[in-house]
């Protein structure tokens, strides 16, 4: 391998063998060999086909003050598992634009996090995207304004940075939307964490769905859990138990949608038919429960893709504070007009 590296063709070797200057052949690689006849441009690509030739990126970065690399900084998403979508969106635009990643997981340590800014700085990446687990507030480390720099799924308490968020209102708003188009008026929201920024807009959502189709929000109660499934299956089993349960159940995610289906199959309740249930994020999971779950997916690889190629287009300078991508219901099998209906 290290003597195919030391041995690989140059430029001048594909213009010895096309019979043309290293100008030339740089002009016709480069797109800008409007000047140059095609059969002279037929002979530099044959030649660059035959001597398998790849042109050096680092003097190519050199020269034009690029290293064709992305920072890549995360908190905790290289190990969780909606990690996969985000990392794939950012890495396929990268990879169809010749650009590489450079990935830092900081383990929410602010200490290590500037150090990671810092030492990619050093490394003369093109730009910086941080991406959190969980839609929070960061305090992002300063960096140099020559330095594009783009949160996704993060943003700052002064707006001093430009993010990509998923639009958690409008996820809210779906999921609440399918059940009322079914015929659902009994709807009860299992919501998660209440200190979390991704629970506050799918409550907001939520009510402002049921508020356009003209239902009192105060008669489709929330109740709070903690996104695992030990708090959908407790709180499910409560509800459940009252005078007049609900027909519909929406969850904060697919994990305490899962307690749910537990708690229903221990009151013998079947779904879609007894009670239809709505999950939140798409997980891999919600596809495998039987029946499928209907959910609302996160776009994840979405907002990583539309991020990497906002930083290599070098179009973050033109974004607003805030950029919000959809999030959209899937319909599945765990949905059903009320019984009766």
């Amino acid at each position: 391998m290290k003597d195919e590296l030391v041995n690989r063709p140059t430029m001048a070797d594909v213009g010895r063998v096309a019979g043309v200057s290293p100008t030339t052949v740089s002009l016709v690689l480069n797109g800008r060999d409007t000047k140059i006849s095609d059969a002279t441009r037929e002979r530099v690509l044959a030649a660059v086909q035959d001597l398998d030739y790849r042109p050096n990126r680092t003097a190519q970065g050199l020269r034009l003050g690029t290293t064709s690399t992305i920072g890549f900084l995360t908190d905790e998403i290289a190990i969780e598992p909606f990690s996969g979508p985000m990392i794939a969106g950012i890495h396929d635009l990268a990879w169809e634009q010749r650009s590489l990643l450079l990935m830092v997981n900081t383990t929410r340590n602010p200490t290590r996090l500037r150090a990671a800014v810092e030492d990619l700085l050093d490394r003369r990446v093109d730009g910086l995207l941080f991406a959190a687990m969980g839609t929070r507030q960061v305090d992002f480390p300063l960096v140099p304004a020559s330095t594009p720099t783009l949160l996704v799924n993060a943003f700052t308490p002064d707006g001093r940075l430009p993010c990509i968020l998923p639009d958690e209102i409008a996820g809210g708003r779906a999921a609440v939307e399918h059940v009322l188009a079914m015929g659902h008026r009994r709807i009860t929201f299992l919501a998660g964490r209440d200190a979390a920024w991704a629970t506050r807009m799918r409550i907001r959502g939520y009510r402002e769905g049921l508020e356009a189709a003209g239902i009192d929000p105060l008669r489709c109660p929330v109740h709070l859990g903690n996104y695992r499934i030990d708090s959908g299956y407790e709180i499910t089993l409560r509800v459940m138990r009252e005078r007049k349960p609900p027909t519909a159940l929406l969850f904060g995610n697919d994990q305490m949608a899962t307690g749910a289906y537990i708690a229903l199959a221990r009151l013998g309740l079947r779904i879609p038919d007894d009670v239809s249930v709505v999950g939140y994020d798409d997980e891999p999971l919600a596809a495998d429960l039987s029946p499928a779950l209907t959910t609302v997916r996160i776009p994840f690889y979405e907002m990583g893709r539309i991020a990497a190629q906002h930083l290599l287009d070098g179009t973050v300078g033109h974004l607003p504070s805030r950029t919000y991508e959809p999030c959209t219901i899937i319909h599945r099998s765990s949905t059903n007009p009320p019984p009766g209906e």
